[in-house]
């Protein structure tokens, strides 16, 4: 167990990272990618930039630090960059000095196990991906576990939060209420990741495990919870084989599960703050 004060290194400093940075004690870094501000479309200086960067809220703040080896050392690493067609770019930086982090957690999707019918999902539950995203999920999992067998995996199931809800696609008039019977979805509050990705840290886990609510719910109910919390009229209900969705948006509806939160609990003694959509659409609004 540490308290805290060790660094965290974040391979990908997007919405869940950058949740767990803002409530962690120790100093941040992260890595970057990114195109000079200043360079022109064609100029050859718009090829994208590498470094490290701090996140704290000091002096160092968003100053380019010294290499990848000096900010992992140490470190709580924790990679949500995505797989790409040559897999984990998170893998291929990180990989020579992987074993000198003080801990590596890998954050993957619980869309590895496929469709369950409605079934539970739990962090045993034999994988089964069906869409190309999930394999590169599936690759990047078992690819951090061969060079580091301790590395943690982490599987979300839908993400949500503060600018990222049911509420912000009511208020912008893009909400949908699409309806397949039997549908549901798990889903998790980006507080309560960052939180049970902390405690998994601090205690030292490892293994699999998922962060979710504890109520998987037809994302229909969420949608009209959330037009009513804004005093709105949930937008009408459209049958899925009635809806023009995109092939990947589709493609969620593919698959029905519900993801078991209790390897987590009994781990670490965490509980969401946010246990339903309710709690936590009402914490954002």
């Amino acid at each position: 167990m540490t308290d805290g004060s060790q660094p965290l290194f974040l391979f990908g400093p997007g919405y869940c990272a950058r949740a767990l940075a803002g409530d962690w004690a120790g100093p941040v870094h992260a890595f970057i990618r990114q195109k000079p501000a200043e360079a022109p479309p064609k100029d050859p200086r718009s090829a994208s930039e590498e470094g490290v960067i701090s996140l704290g809220s000091g002096p160092e703040n968003n100053r380019v630090l010294p290499g990848l080896r000096e900010a992992v050392r140490g470190a709580h690493v924790l990679v949500s960059a995505p797989p790409g067609e040559a897999g984990c770019p998170g893998l291929s930086k990180l990989k020579p000095f992987a074993a000198q982090a003080a801990s590596i957690t890998y954050l993957s999707t619980t869309g590895v196990y496929g469709d369950l019918g409605g079934g539970w999902a739990f962090e045993d539950t034999m994988v089964n991906p069906q869409t190309r995203r999930a394999r590169g999920r599936v690759a990047a999992e078992r690819a951090w576990q061969a060079v580091r067998p301790d590395t943690r995996i982490v599987r979300l199931p839908g993400i949500y939060g503060p600018g990222r809800s049911a509420l912000d696609r009511v208020r912008a008039g893009q909400d949908r209420r699409i309806v397949k019977p039997g549908q549901v979805f798990s889903r998790a509050h980006v507080a309560d990741i960052a939180a049970g990705l902390k405690a998994l840290m601090l205690t030292g886990q490892s293994g699999v495990f998922h962060i979710c609510d504890d109520e998987a719910a037809p994302p229909q109910d969420v949608s009209a919870h959330a037009a009513r919390l804004l005093g709105l009229a949930p937008a009408p209900e459209v049958a899925l084989d009635e809806a023009d969705l995109s092939e990947m948006a589709r493609s969620f509806y593919s698959e029905c599960k519900r993801v078991s939160n209790a390897r987590l609990k009994a781990a670490t003694g965490w509980r969401p703050a946010y246990p339903t959509y309710r709690e936590g659409l009402a914490a954002i609004l």
